[in-house]
């Protein structure tokens, strides 16, 4: 399709892009000066910014940001990423973030296994009907044929509940309430997207069972709030919390819930990560049965909650800019590179002095808890340096050159603005961490105040129609019928974009006056949903 929303499909590997990122990703680098006396030097190459445009071609342009980020490596299997040590830094402050935050709620981490049998997969009818085409089994032992094939996890109901149903008895083994970090594996899609849609893919799936509906009601909502605050205190990315239709919630759920971000690029949501109540319907089918306080017989309440490595597909997408990947400081791997800018004529005790204060500056930056590099290569020029961290998305860069030594001051530029502050050396340390808690703070902003012009209300379906040719999200009036969400999808496709669904239900909900219609159906609308394209 030539909608720019539709490029997404140029990152399958077996695409001419992604054939030639499947090799070692080369330097970003100049050919080395040789030292004098050598043969001497040679014509310098520095490549500036990406050679695709974000809002020109979106899909070649994120299949090469993440590469020359370093973020990912392509993989020989199709779907498969490596992440590289700056894509997964990023992962784990979202596990340490969200990990510490469950355990105050009273989770406790465990481990089930990768495999799962097929009586045990095949005991939920509706789950495994949403999972069928994505699930992916091993049939062989080396040269032998299983006497029955074993399931890989596309989610760990099945594996789990089964014990669940040995180890609750009473009320007193309530609630139980457990979450892993772990890996899934989903094999159905033809167009894989690093860190959007990979066939294999990183995440926590938490699976919790309580003696009540209201209090597993609580907890859908205590996750729901989790999730949101890892895209808006984390990555600095807005989303908006609601309830998903009941054609978009998790197969065998009571209801499920989630946090929707967008990408303005490419006018489609992302579904963040959801909190889903399950209700008794998997604790029926598993036997997870307790004794209540009276002596009866009930079925456990339950939920399961999951967030994946999408999160930080997400944070590219919103935040990358043409020169590269845009890292908020907070999940940053590094904060602050510092480049010291040593000009040709300085004598020795002049160069000295020059890395003296850059190390003493690096320390005194790691005393305030920045996370903090030098790069003093000498074979590199300042612009190669300038490029190669911004195309990385490094939050601030601090040059001190031969001039600033002597009005005792440092140049600082932000990676999010390009902006630019001369700092005295005596107040680097305490400066340099109050502005990356301002970047943190103005990359929301800025995104925030993106997604809310992203956003249009309609009450008729031409007006619907023309926000989604914006590439905008629509608040509309509906009659929250299945029905009529099929209609709408099949309705709003055109030649060169697929048709809008329902994103969620915002939890916060405008004033409907008794009398609105549905935008679609001209039936009386029972609330206002949120719909768009999406991955």
């Amino acid at each position: 399709m030539a909608e720019v929303t539709d490029n997404l499909e140029k990152l399958d590997v077996k695409d001419k892009a992604a054939k030639k990122a499947k090799a070692p990703a080369k330097p970003r680098k100049e050919k080395v000066q040789h030292p004098a006396g050598g043969k001497g030097d040679k014509k310098k190459e520095t490549k500036l910014g990406l050679k695709a445009s974000k809002a020109d071609d979106f899909g070649a342009w994120y299949s090469e940001a993440v590469i020359e980020s370093e973020m990912i490596s392509y993989y020989d299997v199709s779907g498969c990423y490596i992440l590289r040590p700056n894509s997964f830094s990023i992962w784990e402050k979202i596990t340490d973030f969200f990990d510490k935050g469950i355990k105050e709620l009273g989770v406790q981490n465990a481990y089930f296994p990768l495999f799962v049998t097929e009586d045990a997969l095949n005991t939920e009818k509706d789950h495994v009907e949403g999972f069928a085409a994505e699930v992916a089994w091993v049939t062989k032992s080396g040269q032998s044929e299983l006497d029955r094939p074993i399931a890989i996890r596309p989610t760990s109901e099945t594996v789990m509940y089964p014990y669940y149903a040995q180890w609750i008895r009473s009320h007193r083994d309530l609630p139980l309430r457990l979450n892993q970090w772990t890996n899934v594996v989903r094999w159905e899609f033809k167009h894989p997207t690093p860190f959007i849609r990979t066939r294999e893919f990183l995440w926590q799936e938490g699976h919790t069972a309580f003696a009540t509906l209201p209090e597993a009601e609580e907890e859908v909502l205590q996750i729901l709030d989790l999730y949101a605050k890892v895209y808006t205190d984390l990555l600095a990315v807005p989303v908006c919390k609601g309830k998903k239709s009941a054609k978009e919630k998790f197969a065998g759920s009571l209801y499920s819930t989630s946090v929707e971000a967008f990408v303005s690029a490419t006018g489609r949501g992302v579904q963040g990560a959801t909190s889903h109540c399950l209700g008794q319907n998997f604790s029926k089918m598993f036997k997870i049965e307790f004794e209540a306080d009276d002596g009866s017989k009930q079925f456990a309440w339950q939920n399961s909650w999951g967030l994946s490595t999408r999160t930080i597909g997400v944070m590219i997408m919103v935040h990358g800019d043409d020169k590269g990947i845009v890292m908020p400081p907070r999940v940053a791997p590094l904060q602050v590179i510092v480049i010291p800018i040593p000009a040709a004529n300085l004598t020795d005790a002049q160069r000295a002095e020059l890395s003296s204060t850059t190390a003493d500056l690096v320390a005194q930056l790691k005393k305030a808890g920045v996370r903090v590099q030098c790069d003093d290569r000498d074979n590199y020029r300042p612009g190669w340096k300038y490029n190669h961290w911004e195309v990385k998305g490094v939050p601030i860069r601090l040059e001190l050159g031969s001039k600033d030594m002597e009005k005792k001051s440092a140049m600082v530029a932000r990676r999010d603005t390009g902006a630019k502050e001369a700092i005295m050396l005596t107040d680097v340390a305490a400066r340099v961490p109050a502005l990356l808690e301002e970047i943190q703070a103005d990359m929301l902003a800025r995104s925030s105040a993106q997604f809310e012009e992203c956003k249009e209300v309609a009450t008729t379906w031409e007006d619907f129609m023309a926000a989604l040719e914006r590439k905008h999200m629509v608040l509309a009036p509906w009659a929250d019928e299945e029905e009529v969400e099929d209609d709408v999808r099949k309705r709003s496709a055109t030649a060169d974009a697929m048709g809008a669904k329902t994103l969620c239900i915002p939890l916060e909900q405008p004033e409907l006056p008794p009398d609105t219609k549905c935008f679609a159906s001209g039936k009386d609308a029972k609330n206002w949903a949120l719909w768009g394209r999406s991955y």
